[in-house]
Formats: structure tokens, sequence, C-alpha cells
């Protein structure tokens, strides 16, 4: 599996399922960087480093999700009887660039903070990856059984 899916499935699973490592962050917010350091040994510069590169990108996808969200709000205003397929189109094509652009700047943050890892933090965070897909499994498997 590549490393920037495994890093932002790290990221997501981390957010989801470890609430017990979780270090709260102000807002709230479990801290990721503080997860994946305790993960995989992170020093205090790699911790700094990939906070700056998380800042600086999620402010930039930020935007373009506010933007995106009032693309779709004006696309749903011209559902009506006398609607507009030009203006529709438009706006459907509008929204397309800025999700495209949120899928490149993600995945550019991605490869950006993969870029900081060392290869035996990128080993172990697959190990630890691995480990959670498969609990996860298994919690699935349980539930399913519950039901039955």
């Amino acid at each position: 599996m590549k490393l920037a899916k495994l890093f932002g499935t790290a990221l997501v699973a981390l957010s989801l399922t470890a609430p017990a490592l979780a270090q709260q962050a102000p807002g709230g917010q479990p801290d990721q960087v503080g997860q994946l350091a305790q993960m995989v040994g992170l020093s205090e510069d790699q911790q700094k480093e990939i906070r700056g590169i998380l800042d600086e990108m999620q402010g930039e996808i930020g935007t373009l999700r506010e933007e995106a969200r009032a693309l779709q709000e004006q696309m749903q205003a011209e559902i009506k009887a006398d609607y507009d397929e030009g203006a529709i189109r438009k706006q459907g094509e509008n929204l397309g660039d800025v999700t495209g652009e949120i899928a490149a700047l993600s995945a550019l943050m991605q490869a950006k903070v993969d870029s900081v890892f060392t290869q035996e933090q990128r080993d172990e965070l697959d190990k630890k990856m691995q480990e959670m897909r498969q609990q996860m499994q298994q919690r699935q498997m349980m539930m399913q059984q519950q039901g039955q």
C-alpha cells in the first residue's frame, strides 16, 4: 500500500479509533501529530515540521472546502421548475475543479508529510496500520455475530 494512502488512513483511523491515545489539542480535537509521534517515535523536529505542513495545507484545503460548499448551495438553488441547465452545468464544472484541487492538495500534503518520516518510521506505521485494520475487522465481525 502506498504510504501516502497509509498516512491518510492513519490520520482518519487515529481520529476515529484511538481515543485512549488522544492528546487533546486546543478545541478538544485529538492531536494527530502527537499520536503519530507515539506510534512511530517522531522527533521534536519532525513533529514541528509535520505540524507546519498540516497547518499550511489544511488552511488552503479548508478555504477550498468552503468554496465547494458555496458552489453546492448555488447549484441546489438552481433546482426549480424554471431551471437553467447552462447555469447548473457551469456550477457543476466549477465544483469539479474545486474538488479536484482539494484532492491534489490532500495528496501533496500526504506526500510532504511522508517525506519527513524515516524508512524505519514508515515500516512501523505500516505495521501499526495493519494491526489497526485487523482490529477493526475483528470488531466488525463481532458486531455482525451479535446482530444475528
